[in-house]
């Protein structure tokens, strides 16, 4: 209570609650009125694990009635936090989340079976590329500039790196160029954005419609007739991490990998040190929630920035060069398609944190992995539900399960020494 004696007014979110009780009605509609006889079996075990976990059978309508039961307790419970003022823990979320996917998994294999580890491994491959986006979105975003145009530089890496992997033969030095790509459209969003003063959004939709076309251009006119020579499909090989990658379940997911994978762990862990815990971080941060008082004590705000964006930019630039160093292969016209606003929304989702962005990141990889799983055990979900449910469960997290948040209050302001 303030020196005055009036009461301090307490703002409340309710998104988190309604977007629980979404999820809870959803789940008793497909769980209890259109539940399905069967039991789903989830594969656990894979090949070259120290030792083999049994099946998991799910009875299908047993599983719908008890994850429902549990998901309406967490609705109510998140209510009575809401309402108390007092903020829903993350992990209670985490577990809310497991469980509907749990259920739902229940329900959409009953009859038939899915290999887990299998469908894990997919769920981090399509995460990558968006891990590598977010971390370049928190960095950018923390030092005060919005970055739209992360889906420009996913694909000017895909493009850059599949083009000077293919002339050199090493995917290495195309993974250096993805980098520097990711930097030089870096470069053009600070210049604008910092320099010029242009509208953050504008500039960053800008860069992204002048990417795609540019990199489509030369893609018809280049790539496409020279195949065998500029677009082979290079790629890094899998190496598996001794002992590690013989854990049951996660080994094969996270230690059977290529080098890209590694390098997005490594980034994960160094953006996220090196933004909390030193100089160079404290000083983003300062710039990015007050740049008037950055300045005074002799920071640098306009170089700072400039700076920050073009790491945040060759960081997404290795996003890009997964799409072709490791998935694929070869550079395909807008093969990103759409990645970067996905990326943009993990880093909403994750509150400018990179270990929470990193996590949103994931899950959305496992929403987009979810279709092809689904599609390939004859789901009764409609395909075309399947297609969109990546942006579904985006639009959800971002619009209702985020809750109360606030980014870096310089974000997307232009800052004019005074």
């Amino acid at each position: 209570m303030p020196l005055d004696g009036r009461p301090v007014e307490t703002t409340r979110s309710w998104k988190l609650p309604i977007g629980y009780g979404v999820f809870t009605l959803l789940a008793l509609v497909l769980f209890g009125f259109g539940h399905r006889p069967g039991t789903a079996t989830l594969r656990l075990a894979s090949k070259g694990d120290f030792f083999a976990l049994p099946n998991l059978p799910l009875p299908a309508t047993a599983t719908g009635i008890v994850v429902t039961v549990l998901l309406a307790l967490a609705t109510v419970y998140a209510i009575v936090e809401t309402r108390a003022s007092r903020r829903v823990p993350l992990w209670v979320t985490s577990v809310f989340a497991i469980v509907f996917v749990v259920g739902f998994l229940a329900w959409a294999v009953a009859g038939d079976s899915i290999t887990i580890p299998g469908m894990l491994f997919g769920a981090l491959g399509l995460a990558v590329p968006l891990v590598f986006g977010a971390l370049g979105g928190v960095i950018s975003e923390r030092v005060g500039v919005v970055n739209i145009a992360i889906e420009g530089q996913f694909l000017a890496g895909a493009f850059t790196s599949a083009l000077i992997a293919s002339l050199t033969g090493s995917p290495w030095v195309g993974l250096v160029g993805a980098l520097v790509a990711g930097v030089l459209v870096s470069f053009v969003l600070a210049a604008f954005s910092i320099k010029y003063l242009v509208d953050q959004v504008i500039v960053g939709v800008v860069i992204n419609a002048f990417i795609s076309g540019l990199t489509g251009f030369l893609y018809s006119q280049v790539l496409s007739p020279n195949q065998q020579t500029l677009n082979i499909g290079i790629r890094f090989p899998k190496f598996e991490v001794p002992v590690l990658h013989q854990i049951p379940i996660i080994g094969p997911i996270f230690f059977e990998q290529s080098v890209v994978v590694y390098l997005a762990y490594v980034a994960v862990a160094v953006v996220t040190f090196g933004l909390f815990k030193t100089r160079w971080g404290l000083r983003l941060r300062a710039v990015g929630e007050h740049p008037q008082a950055a300045d005074t004590v002799g920071i640098n705000v306009t170089s700072t920035r400039f700076w920050n964006v073009s790491l945040a930019g060759a960081i997404a630039g290795l996003g890009g060069a997964y799409f072709t160093l490791d998935a694929t292969g070869g550079f395909t016209k807008d093969m990103t398609a759409g990645a970067g606003y996905i990326a943009l929304a993990a880093v909403i989702f994750g509150r400018w944190d990179p270990i929470k962005a990193t996590l949103a990141a994931l899950l959305f990889g496992f929403a987009s992995n979810l279709q092809n799983t689904l599609s390939a055990v004859g789901s009764p979900v409609p395909s075309e539900f399947l297609l969109m449910l990546p942006y579904v469960v985006t639009i959800f997290a971002v619009a209702g399960l985020v809750g109360q948040s606030r980014g870096p209050a310089a974000s997307g302001k232009p800052y004019i020494k005074s």
